[in-house]
Formats: structure tokens, sequence, C-alpha cells
């Protein structure tokens, strides 16, 4: 296939930039400051209003297959990344059976592969099996499968004997650890933010103390080991300030936030709003504000979704009773864009948090933009405004406190394995 790109603007980590490309056969031929008139292409595109980036990464999914295939299965998930303009996912490990083993991990890789869909899958596998906290995994056999990190994720791994453990062996691979950071004998049977709201909702609350002395305990064992720690969803302004110190003080720690920590507030559950059940849980402005500001900073290096699909059953039940979790694929960018227009992070950040940034966590090499590389692209419309419905959502689930919020910005066109895929608006 031979596409043709005139007059749109390449967005990366380094800067916006004014150029033309023609990609033949999946990698790109010619980077031009003048338009290019090649016959006889396949595709071609002239719209100054399009921005092209490296294929956009999240690294915090939940595909749930094998197990749950009713919420999620590994295709349709596949799908939602493309429609969110998504080219490379990293799936959690909390499947049935529990990603622990090789055969899950390459069961996962096959099953991805066999989809043909633009979108490259990277298991996470579990820190210790069954996700129970007792006993590490064989690491070097789930690395030799294609497993990228190791995460217990949904589950703190509590005993911090056997995460010191973890963390010497997870170094000796070169791979890093992904932190679930609770405390959990303070957040345990916990539903919402510990405050106002869980007093007038008669839930109980998780304080946000279980996530500071979680992430503090991960951040302490990171600086005993001198290993990779990245701490995944931050929602506390304490949490925050203490990675911001951790990076100063030369510990190797990243982390990484979601959209709902910092557009959404506390206040989204009331009215017991189960699709605004999340762990940890919605925190309040003054979180928000701070979520955004170690944004701004480079404090937080990765927006990821935690995508986390649930069937309705789940979710449309006493709110004691559902799950953890909202959908997030499909709203990644959009959501972000928002940042941009706010002024809280420009394009290059958008580019740097949501391409180049989690793939060098993971020890992926990101897409690059220049003559002889493959092509990996994602060109979006950052002023298509559309809303977010269920019949627009191609996850099997639809468990988001934004459905029925309009949008705007969407990914319009993905150019990936030397195919190009137009996404339905």
């Amino acid at each position: 296939m031979k596409i043709k790109l005139n007059n749109l603007t390449i967005v990366t980590s380094s800067g916006l930039f004014k150029k033309n490309l023609l990609i033949e056969k999946g990698i790109i031929k010619q980077v031009s400051d003048k338009p290019i008139y090649a016959k006889f292409v396949d595709v071609a595109i002239d719209d100054k209003d399009l921005l092209v980036f490296p294929g956009f990464f999240d690294m915090h999914v939940h595909l749930r297959e094998p197990g749950f295939e009713y919420r999620e299965d590994i295709e349709s998930g596949m799908k939602a990344a493309v429609n969110g303009g998504i080219t490379g996912i990293a799936c959690m490990a909390n499947t049935n059976p529990v990603n622990d083993n090789a055969v899950i991990t390459h069961f996962i890789k096959c099953r991805a592969e066999q989809t043909e869909l633009p979108v490259s899958v990277y298991p996470v596998a579990a820190i210790t099996k069954g996700l129970k906290g007792e006993q590490i995994v064989e690491m070097g056999d789930l690395k030799n499968a294609g497993a990228v990190a190791f995460s217990d994720d949904g589950s703190a791994v509590e005993n911090s004997e056997i995460l010191r453990r973890a963390l010497e062996y997870a170094k000796s691979f070169d791979m890093p650890i992904i932190c679930h950071s609770e405390e959990k004998s303070l957040s345990k049977d916990g539903q919402v933010n510990e405050g106002i709201i869980s007093i007038k909702l008669g839930l109980k609350g998780i304080p946000r103390e279980s996530e500071i002395i979680g992430i503090f305990r991960d951040i302490t064992l990171a600086k005993l080991t001198k290993s990779r720690v990245h701490i995944a969803h931050v929602s506390t302004e304490e949490g925050v300030d203490l990675i911001r110190k951790a990076k100063r003080a030369g510990i190797y720690v990243t982390c990484e936030t979601c959209p709902h920590y910092f557009h959404l507030t506390e206040e989204e559950v009331l009215g017991y709003n189960t699709f605004a059940k999340v762990n940890p849980p919605l925190r309040t402005y003054k979180d928000v504000l701070a979520i955004r500001e170690g944004l701004r900073d480079g404090t937080i290096d990765v927006i990821a979704s935690d995508h986390a699909p649930h069937h309705i059953d789940e979710k449309d039940i006493e709110f004691e009773k559902a799950n953890f979790g909202m959908i997030g694929l499909e709203t990644l960018l959009p959501l972000t864009l928002e940042l941009v227009r706010q002024g809280v992070i420009d394009f290059k950040d958008l580019a740097e948090k949501l391409s180049r940034k989690p793939r060098q966590i993971l020890g992926i090499n990101p897409p690059v933009i220049k003559e002889g590389e493959e092509a990996n692209l994602t060109i979006v419309d950052p002023n298509y405004k559309w809303v977010l419905t269920k019949e627009s959502i191609c996850s099997k689930s639809f468990n988001t406190p934004f459905l029925g919020k309009t949008m705007k910005g969407k990914a319009i066109y993905i150019i990936k394995g030397g195919q190009f895929f137009e996404i339905n608006k």
C-alpha cells in the first residue's frame, strides 16, 4: 500500500513540524518540507487541520480474557483500542486463570495476533502466583514468553519482603514492577473516598492514607533494591508529592494517572453512581489540581486508561456489591486533549505521555517518524465533536461516567503494519 500525507502537522515529544509523508509497504519512504506529488497512491490525505502522532500506547488495560470474556475479550478490547486511536496496549494479569505462567502469556499473544487488528498487545504478568502475594512467579519464563512487566494490579503485594525479592528478581531481567500501591488494612471494604461524600452516602470510606502509605512503602523498596518501580493510577496530592521528591532524590520511580483522576471528583458518586466506583477512588478537587500539576511539571510520566470493563449486571446493583472500575480506551485521547486546550500540558507532552514514555518504561521501542522507519501513526482531528454513546463504544461493556458526554477530538486514521485503517466517526 502507498500512502501520501500532505500538509498535516506532525507531533512528537520533540515538537510540532509541518511535514509531508510518503509511506510505501509500511515504511516511511519520504519526509519532505514540500508537498509530495507521488502518483498511483492508494490513500492521499491533504488536511492542514489534522495532527499526526506516533501511534498511541495504553500501558494499563484489562482485557479480561481468559476467563471473563462476557466483560471483554482480547478482540473486543483491541477494537476499542483502535476506536481510541491506540496502536499498542499492555494488558494486566488479573484474568482467570491468572497470567502467572508462560502458557497464559503465550495464549494472550497468539489470540491478539489472530485478530489482524492494528494493535500490538503486550502482556503484563503477575508478580505472585494467583495474585495471592505469597510466591513469586517464574519471571524468566514469563519474559521469554513475551511479558513486558510484572504487576499484581487490583491487589497490592502486602508482604514487603516478598515485594523486595520480586524487585530484586525483576531487576536481573531489566523489567519494571508495576505497583498497585495500597495499604489494604486501611482500605478494606471501603467503597469511596473517605470524607464528606462517604458520610452523606453512608458508605465505608477509603482513606487517602491507604494510597499514600502504599506509595511510600513502594518507593522505599525501590530505593533499597535500586530497582525500577512504576506506580499505577496515582490519585492523591500527597502521592504525587512523594513521587516528585523520590525522583529528585534519584530513585528510579515512574508513575501514571488516568483521565478520571484529572477530570472527576468524588462528587461523581453522588446518587450511588456505580459507574464512578473505581479503585483508587475518585478524590477531591484539590487532588485533581495536584494531579494536573504533576502532569504539567513532569512528575507524572504517563496517562493510561486503566480500562476495566464490567458487565452491566456487575454495576447496576447495590453500590457495596458493584465491582470497581470503568472503561477508558475510547475516551483516553479526547479527555487528554482537554488538558491541552486548558493549558495544563501541550501537544508535545501529550505525545510523550501517550506514546513515547509508556513504551520506554516497558522496554518497547517507540515509533519514530523519519525516513526508513516503520510507519506506526495515529492521525487525529483535534476539533471533531462527538457524543459518547453505547452505540459508539466498541468495548463489550459501557461502564463509564462519561457516557452521554460530548467529546472533542478523535483519532480518525491509523497507519500500522503496512495497512491504513479508517476509524468510524
